[in-house]
């Protein structure tokens, strides 16, 4: 109906001379032209459909109801239709005929069967008309789905302003598709002028994340079990979101961790905490089979994410607190604290890890600097060398390896900033001055000092975390021994406090560096200023409370019910075979008695799997973690213990297998490689789950049916 006339009998089209004219919106004056039309079927329609698809040529109208000064033919906002062909149209009390045409003599019978006929021409008119515009649907949903996929901005940033669809990635595309002789957007583009607005266009990408996301929880729901994860938030649009992962088994009994949405992170602790969780539970899902929950802690968004975390365990008991396999544990902890000279060796130390990465360089002139530093140990140097190849800020003895680097550190950025031979360019030289000043600061020195010594407890506890099933299960039997030297410390804290203070002193007079209280202090405690002792400062502000924080964070992380479950790590084929002369923990298996096929005959059944693995072939090799146990062929004959081992392989202080670890890896390089103004909340979902199979003839469908009268921006 778009390119010809809807008045009844009229045969105008848009070839021809007469101008066609949209039928307008406002709701009065659309029933008055669709009354004038002499076709029952426009009356029934809505303002809107008929403003989409509908069209009335200039014959109909007045002479005086067209403006003449414009180049082309335009209404007036008052015009209405008066000149058809039918004598017995009237508009206002009055009749009108068309002046170059004479009524037809029809009988009765021949009228009724023009009618008929008529209607049904309308009926597959409207049938095709519907066909064209899904598959135009279609074309913009490939599009939508193809920048997402490539992580390309389909408009350009406009700071707050009317996205102009005109220059951007998605008309650009659009505009090469017509060019390929795509008809449905052709004939689009030659009605309205535009083939997409950025109203349409925000809705086509929603459409797609909540697809996404309902395919995603469907797949959960399916698999039973699951864990949920976030990670640091992310800044977009000038707010921040906080990035959710769902951890689950699927139907092949293989590791899937997904990332799911980004939940606005702004507001207070409170209110923050319970409309977090109430978006999780509007997915969908069942929130009674989550088990696990893992959170990054980071020291500035703290008491959010601690206050979240704890809603959800008050509301769902099973949904455990416990560690994220993906970040080493003397990380997460340092992460988690909130003083500012442990932020400010968080800080530095990603500013160090960007700042390598520039050029290698860089890092030649660091390797240079760290032979200064070590003349007569080759081996130490190659050491050192070796470990700054990696990435060395995200080790689990992160700390102690900064110490042993930091005066080669300091010599290599500063003569980066001195720049005396000119190769630096400005920006590399001002990055340089910023670590500089970070690592001549003795809060920063203090700092660094206490979290080496501290964490030097947690560092072994940490790295078997990150290991195989026999040495996470080694962790979770040893935990009591870490907390225990945690309490050690925090007992006698002024002895152990005076060790770090001389150490970090030493460190401090051989850099040349100024022993002091913090400047900002000083600032907010003018009166304290005059009496207050670098030592006294830092173990108030310093030490005790860091030591207290990661007593407290390390019970917390690994409370009993965390502890039972790692424990169940005895039902791996190498744990068993490691220790055969004892048989697996019952006592923490039957932890999951609600949650497995037949409780009854649990004890049997862990009895024939113990006995199965307990003796070793020659040349034969066991199973070193619940993955590969899981796709063990004799598994299925276990049902209580397949149940036990799905249970535990959710559990996310436990490694991920490669394939499963593929959505994180691409969520970091997302946050990192994507520029802050091309950061999008929706399309991030479908960059980061592009290989999720959408169905687009669904998705037509979903569109037309959530937006049946909204054509006016379709």
């Amino acid at each position: 109906m778009q390119n010809q006339c809807a008045a009844a009998g009229c045969s105008s089209r848009k070839s021809d001379p007469q101008p066609l004219f949209r039928f307008p919106r406002d709701p009065s004056r659309s029933k008055q032209w669709a009354e004038s039309c002499h076709r029952p079927d426009l009356v029934e329609k809505c303002p809107e459909q008929l403003y989409r698809y509908y069209r009335l040529c200039g014959k109909h109208f007045e002479p005086t109801s067209m403006t003449t000064d414009a180049p082309n033919p335009e209404l007036k906002d008052d015009a209405v239709p008066t000149i058809f062909d039918d004598p017995n149209q009237s508009h206002n009390g009055q009749v009108k005929r068309s002046k170059d045409t004479a009524k037809d003599k029809e009988t009765p019978t021949n009228a009724k069967k023009k009618v008929k006929r008529s209607e049904e021409e309308m009926v597959k008119e409207d049938a095709s008309e519907e066909d064209e515009y899904k598959q135009y649907l279609k074309c913009l949903f490939e599009v939508v789905l193809l920048l997402g996929e490539q992580n390309i901005p389909p408009t350009c940033p406009t700071d707050g302003k009317t996205d102009a669809l005109g220059s951007s990635n998605f008309q650009a595309l659009l505009e090469y598709r017509m060019n390929s002789g795509d008809e449905a957007l052709k004939k689009r583009y030659e009605v309205n002028e535009e083939c997409c607005s950025s109203e349409q266009l925000q809705r086509l990408i929603e459409m797609c994340e909540k697809s996404i996301r309902s395919k995603l929880v469907e797949e959960v729901k399916q698999s039973g079990f699951f864990s949920l994860l976030t990670d640091d938030p992310v800044k977009i649009s000038g707010e921040w979101y906080f990035p959710v992962f769902l951890r689950y088994i699927d139907q092949s009994n293989c590791q899937r961790e997904r990332f799911v949405s980004f939940l606005s992170f702004e507001g207070g602790v409170d209110d923050l905490a319970g409309n977090l969780l109430s978006e999780v539970e509007g997915w969908g899902l069942d929130m009674g089979q989550c088990r696990g929950q893992a959170h990054t802690f980071s020291g500035t968004h703290f008491k959010k994410t601690k206050a979240f975390a704890a809603s959800l365990i008050e509301k769902y008991p099973r949904a455990v607190v416990s560690l994220r396999s993906t970040q080493a544990l003397n990380m997460t902890l340092a992460a988690s604290m909130s003083f500012p000279g442990v932020q400010l060796v968080i800080a530095t130390l990603k500013k160090i890890e960007s700042f390598f990465s520039q050029t290698p360089l860089l890092q030649v002139d660091f390797e240079d600097a760290i032979s200064i530093f070590y003349p007569d140990k080759e081996e130490k140097v190659r050491e050192l060398r070796e470990i700054c190849r990696s990435n060395w800020t995200r080790r689990q003895d992160v700390f102690e390896v900064a110490l042993e680097l930091i005066e080669a550190l300091l010599l290599c950025v500063d003569s980066v900033h001195d720049n005396e031979d000119m190769r630096w360019t400005d920006q590399v030289t001002h990055s340089a001055l910023e670590i500089s000043k970070s690592l001549a600061d003795f809060e920063f020195i203090m700092a660094l000092v206490v979290l080496k010594n501290v964490l030097t407890l947690t560092r072994a506890f940490g790295n078997n975390l990150q290991g195989s099933g026999a040495d996470v299960h080694l962790a979770a039997v040893g935990v009591k021994a870490v907390v225990q030297s945690l309490k050690e410390v925090s007992d006698n804290i002024d002895v152990y406090h005076e060790f770090w203070n001389d150490e970090a002193v030493n460190l401090a007079t051989a850099m040349d560096i100024p022993i002091k209280v913090p400047r900002s202090f000083l600032r907010k405690h003018p009166v304290e200023a005059r009496t207050l002792r670098p030592e006294s400062f830092y173990k108030e502000h310093l030490s005790v409370p860091l030591v207290n924080h990661v007593l407290d964070e390390v019970t917390h992380l690994f409370s009993d019910d965390h502890l039972m479950t790692l424990r169940c790590l005895s039902l791996v084929p190498a744990v068993i075979e490691q220790h055969k002369s004892t048989e697996p923990e019952e006592a923490c298996i039957q932890v999951f008695n609600n949650d497995i096929p037949n409780a009854g005959t649990l004890s049997a059944e862990m009895h024939c799997w113990w006995v199965k693995w307990s003796k070793k072939g020659k040349d034969e090799t066991f199973p070193s973690s619940v993955q590969e146990t899981l796709q063990a062929a004799d598994v299925k004959f276990f049902p209580n213990m397949l149940a036990v081992l799905r249970l535990i392989s959710i559990v996310p202080t436990l490694p991920l297998q490669e394939s499963a670890d593929v959505t994180f890896k691409r969520f970091k390089m997302y946050v990192e490689s994507t520029p802050d103004k091309f950061k999008s909340k929706s399309l991030s979902v479908l960059n980061l789950n592009h290989d999720v199979g959408l169905d687009l003839d669904s998705l037509v469908e979903m569109y037309v049916q959530t937006y049946p009268q909204c054509p006016s921006t379709d």
